[in-house]
């Protein structure tokens, strides 16, 4: 199972500010994209995450910026599952165009069941852990 994850994504018009770069908050759309590629590579849909009584609420969001993707830019998006402690979990990601780093960042997520209460995290996703030295 391949551990690192990664998805294009073309910038269309809508994503870009006045200034005709990706507006900053749109990088934190392309990671929650990832994510979600991520959680379908484990086995499983979030859709049926929650069909199980589970949610990974985002606890922590970070993301650096190195340089601005602009439109119809293809970006590769990467991520991968750095971390895991007992009902937290930290995904890590890259977003890059053309081979050049535009971000690095990361999420913390809690695993709660629909009430509120904390869970491990399943099996499932501590089979993505990507080990430091990967």
């Amino acid at each position: 199972m391949e551990k690192k994850v990664s998805i294009e994504y073309r910038v269309p018009y809508a994503d870009t500010d006045q200034m005709k770069v990706v507006y900053y908050a749109n990088y934190f759309r392309y990671y929650e994209m990832l994510r979600n590629e991520l959680i379908r590579k484990s086995g499983v849909s979030y859709a049926e995450i929650e069909e199980k009584g589970l949610a990974f609420p985002v606890l922590e969001a970070h993301c650096e910026y190195h340089k601005s993707a602009k439109y119809d830019d293809i970006l590769l998006i990467t991520g991968w599952l750095s971390k895991v402690e007992g009902s937290r979990m930290q995904i890590d990601y890259e977003i890059t165009t053309g081979g050049e780093l535009l971000t690095t960042g990361n999420t913390v997520h809690v695993v709660i069941t629909l009430d509120g209460k904390p869970r491990r995290v399943p099996e499932y996703m501590k089979a993505m852990l990507v080990s430091p030295a990967s």
